[in-house]
């Protein structure tokens, strides 16, 4: 059971384009943020998530060695400075 919502929208410079964001609720014991404490965790829609993960490493960003790839896209997971999780999206081709 899915229980979060989206929000839909226009590219300001090309109106033709849709996108949406999406807001999710998790469970207050879920494991999907990673170990310790984190409440929350932000998504980032990329165009291109290997060349982005790329970017990342040469930067010495850490990144999780697994990825996913499902009909809703692929999936990396790095940490920020603070060692927080953050979830890399890139949407499948089409959407």
């Amino acid at each position: 059971q899915w229980t979060g919502c989206t929000f839909p929208w226009r590219e300001a410079k090309d109106p033709k384009k849709k996108g949406t964001t999406v807001w999710s609720v998790f469970d207050a014991g879920t494991k999907y943020f990673g170990r310790g404490k984190q409440g929350h965790m932000v998504n980032y829609r990329v165009a291109n998530l290997k060349k982005v993960l790329a970017a990342l490493k040469k930067e010495g960003v850490w990144i999780d060695p697994k990825t996913e790839e499902s009909e809703y896209g692929k999936f990396a997971w790095i940490k920020d400075g603070e060692g927080n999780r953050i979830e890399l999206w890139q949407p499948p081709k089409g959407s």
